[in-house]
């Protein structure tokens, strides 16, 4: 059995570069795959192999500079997800592209999965999944509000066309795994927003810790590797890609983009 770990940590990284060769030289020599990026902001990814092989890297980034709480999550495959390691130099490790966007300064109210149901199901509250739209096509929470984007540089401009929609109301928001709400929640923190939610750990945690019976998660959850989604537990989601345009689709369904031409699982 394959553990994969998904993680992010915003820490002030001096010089990436440094951290690149000693990085990507364990994960070789653990038989590690997957994708680690760093820019001066932190660090973002997902990594599979062994337990002892994950084990070892968690320690090794952990070790780096601010990096001691570290936090991520598990899941399971039966086979290797990934083809290939890449640790990556970026300029954002996850790509928003406002100036002054820092989730070291603030970030919306972290809710735990036990208390994200209530919250998104109290009136004054708008549910925003900041996910791209090709992920959002096979699973989202009931209710929640579809931004259309197929980037998420694309979400600071929808919310200005948009922002006037949200007049008097909470705003809530989720992701896969958190980051892209340490981002999108500051960023509306700074336009004024007064109460900003953020569901912590994301929907892989939601996904791990509320079960099937009691969850309000409609579909699967779209993770970038070869699994293509997963499911409640965390199980391997039965999502294909459309061996065309890459985008996914739950099972059985024609591709929306490219209608009844084959599929494959990634």
């Amino acid at each position: 059995m394959i553990t994969v770990a998904a993680l992010y940590h915003f820490t002030p990284f001096a010089d990436p570069q440094d951290l690149r060769g000693p990085l990507f030289d364990l994960a070789k020599a653990q038989g590690i795959m997957g994708t680690l990026l760093l820019a001066t902001e932190g660090i973002n990814g997902t990594i599979a192999g062994t337990r002892e092989g994950i084990d070892a890297i968690l320690a090794h980034i952990r070790a780096l500079p601010g990096c001691a709480d570290l936090v991520w999550k598990e899941s399971r495959a039966d086979k290797m997800p990934f083809v290939r390691m890449k640790v990556r130099i970026k300029s954002e490790i996850v790509t928003l592209g406002v100036a002054g966007v820092d989730p070291l300064a603030r970030v919306g109210r972290h809710v735990p999965p036990q208390d994200w149901n209530a919250l998104i199901q109290a009136p004054d509250v708008a549910v925003i999944d900041t996910r791209n739209a090709y992920e959002i096509s096979i699973g989202t929470f009931e209710g929640a509000i579809d931004p259309g984007t197929s980037t998420f540089r694309e979400f600071p401009a929808w919310w200005q066309e948009n922002q006037h929609k949200f007049a008097g109301k909470r705003i809530a928001m989720f992701c896969t795994g958190g980051i892209r709400c340490e981002k999108s929640t500051n960023y509306l923190l700074g336009q004024g927003v007064p109460e900003v939610f953020h569901l912590q750990g994301g929907v892989l945690k939601y996904l791990e810790e509320i079960p099937e019976p009691e969850s309000l998660w409609q579909g699967e959850c779209f993770v970038f590797d070869h699994r293509v989604a997963v499911g409640h537990g965390l199980k391997q989601g039965s999502a294909q890609m459309c061996w065309t345009c890459g985008h996914p689709m739950a099972a059985g369904v024609e591709c929306p983009e490219c209608g009844p031409r084959s599929v494959t699982t990634r």
